[in-house]
């Protein structure tokens, strides 16, 4: 079993994730695969696990998935990142929605060597991927928001520790999702995991959390149940064993499409399935089987004592980015460096990515960054920045974003500069244009469509246009390009999921448009089905809503909120002619799905989701 390393070592200062014996294995395991000594089911189940996953591809493509445990990124692990990809993936990596940094087109035998630069930076692919407990997720903002109760980072952390390498976290049923959040905001979407912890104090001042079990999203859309109104922060490693512990016991190993935590919870009933977990968890209190936690961290981050780097110069900078290699398959990042940006480009990405810290004198910079991509360079480039600007590191955060911390008021302007010269000052963080997009039929095995194709398409569109930013009023838009959901459609406030519809023998890409999903305080609230629109219309579908939005809102009323009570009638009524396309209005590029230049012959290959 893990344990906790050094209880002093919780917050800025970590310890490695990654362990060598891990990547040993992974080498001794393949050796043995390739001599027939093992099944190529057993071989999945095994990559899986160490963060492997194939792609559509027939040739050799693996996807590597890197956990970055609540999100938190030092410079030097940037600088492992940016080798990663430079050398063994397309010169870029991918931010994904549960804070992980993927790396697609790897060569099976190229996955070693990545694993081993990782590890040299505490980076693991540890359980990212199969039947494990997955990379556990936290507010990007912990530790110096204003409104949180107490830094959950620790807490987070620790969690993690406990269960990397545990017996029981690859060797589930199924994925096992957990998030932490410590605002009053549920920034992190605990709502839809596992399990999911909010901060709370209790009336002693003792800190304590709000413990919610069996959310999730997919072919069943589950807010999840209350499980402890308080619990003592001491106690959160019993809570995840015996809730783990339950799951292994009576959980479905045998149905692939039906073995999430929700569905046992379903098929047993909540009152059968809370008394199973009292039952281990006072079996885990009793038998002193697991420890409590003790550790005392402070309730926020204090400034950082650190002799800040030198900056890079802007021309040095927009040269950098400008010459990194990146290559195809697939969508790449655009690049475009900017050396002199306006006043009012300044102005408005200062209002829109930066927010002020609870500690006086210091803001967070929100570093925008289209479909999640991020090339070799721009790591770098972020990494030195973090170092010259920040506390030396960053956060991955859920709407695939960066975020900077501990930037001085007075260095903002110097640090925008130098983020356009990368290509990285987009404004617009946390608005309807700032999309959100999984990987989509471009390597996802499971995807029906090109969903990156579509977020480009409606980020290119809506930046373009400011009136319906501004008229969205903070909307959010996810693709998924299937119904797993992975770019969290269902949550959004306008989500959209890849499908196809058939027009005589030929296939055209369409999406199921979807409105008024959100995280909030009670849980998750998902999405309505009001139209399947083919991929081409959604920017007019988008533009419709926006304006609907517009037209029937109530005085102060949110995007989200309005499209949660709005009567889906309404909103079908808007979007019906849309959906239609006969055979005799098509043209030739309603064939053809975003991103793409060939005809549109969708195929969907049996996923590697679950091992």
């Amino acid at each position: 079993m893990s344990v906790v390393d050094d209880p002093k070592t919780f917050g800025r200062a970590r310890l490695s994730f990654a362990t060598e014996a891990d990547i040993d294995e992974f080498v001794t395991t393949l050796e043995a695969y390739e001599r027939g000594e093992m099944t190529p089911d057993q071989w999945r189940a095994f990559r899986l696990l160490r963060g492997t996953y194939g792609q559509r591809q027939a040739e050799d493509a693996q996807m590597l998935r890197v956990k970055i445990p609540q999100g938190v990124l030092t410079a030097e692990q940037l600088d492992a990142l940016a080798d990663v990809g430079e050398r063994y993936s397309r010169g870029f990596g991918h931010i994904t929605t549960r804070q992980n940094v993927q790396f697609h087109f790897v060569k099976l035998h190229d996955a070693e060597h990545a694993m081993h630069r990782l590890a040299e930076a505490g980076l693991t692919t540890r359980e990212a991927c199969g039947n494990s407990v997955r990379n556990i997720t936290a507010c990007p903002y912990a530790g110096v928001a204003a409104d949180e109760r107490f830094d959950i980072t620790p807490y987070a952390e620790a969690l993690t520790r406990f269960l990397l390498r545990h017996p029981l976290s690859s060797t589930l049923p199924r994925k096992f999702k957990v998030a932490f959040e410590g605002c009053v905001v549920d920034h992190i979407a605990t709502g839809v995991n596992d399990l999911g912890f909010r901060a709370v104090v209790g009336p002693d001042g003792g800190r304590g959390f709000r413990v919610t079990a069996g959310g999730g999203t997919a072919i069943m859309t589950t807010s999840a149940g209350l499980l402890h109104e308080f619990l003592p922060a001491s106690e959160i490693l019993r809570v995840a064993e015996a809730v783990l512990r339950v799951f292994k016991r009576l959980g479905d190993y045998e149905h692939k499409q039906r073995n999430r935590m929700k569905f046992m919870i379903k098929t047993l009933g909540w009152t059968r399935w809370r008394e199973e977990y009292d039952r281990e968890l006072t079996a885990c209190r009793l038998r002193g089987q697991v420890p409590t936690l003790e550790i005392d961290p402070p309730p926020f981050e204090s400034r950082p004592e650190w002799v800040k780097d030198s900056s890079p110069s802007i021309g040095e900078i927009a040269t950098r980015v400008a010459d990194g290699r990146i290559s195809g398959p697939g969508l790449t990042p655009t690049i475009v460096p900017l050396l002199q940006p306006g006043d009012e480009a300044y102005a408005r990405w200062r209002a829109t990515n930066v927010r002020a810290q609870k500690q006086f004198g210091y803001v967070m910079a929100i570093v925008t960054v289209p479909l999640g991509d991020l090339t070799s360079a721009q790591m770098r480039v972020i990494g030195e920045l973090a170092r010259a600007y920040g506390d030396g590191s960053i956060r991955v955060t859920a709407d695939q974003d960066l975020l900077f911390r501990w930037v001085n008021s007075c260095d903002v302007r110097q640090l925008y500069r130098r983020l356009a010269a990368a290509g990285l000052a987009l404004a617009e963080a946390g608005t309807i244009a700032d999309v959100t997009s999984c990987p989509g039929a471009e390597s996802c095995r499971l995807a029906v469509t090109q969903s990156r194709g579509l977020g480009r398409l409606l980020e290119d569109h809506l930046r373009a246009r400011p009136d319906l930013i501004a008229a969205a009023d903070g909307a959010r838009i996810k693709i998924s390009g299937c119904p797993n959901g992975c770019g969290l459609h269902h949550i959004a406030t306008i989500g959209f999921q890849g499908s196809v519809r058939r027009l005589g023998s030929r296939a055209v890409p369409q999406y199921f448009v979807m409105v008024g999903g959100g995280a909030h305080d009670r849980g998750a609230s998902f999405g309505r089905l009001a139209a399947k629109i083919p991929a081409r219309r959604i920017p007019q579908a988008v533009e419709r809503l926006i304006d609907l939005y517009a037209a029937d809102r109530q005085p102060g009323e949110t995007a989200t909120a309005y499209f949660g009570r709005v009567e889906l009638d309404a909103v079908k009524r808007r979007l019906a002619d849309l959906e239609t396309l006969r055979p005799g209005d098509a043209v030739p590029a309603d064939f053809i799905d975003l991103g793409e230049d060939t005809e549109f012959v969708p195929e969907v290959m049996d996923g590697e989701c679950a091992s």
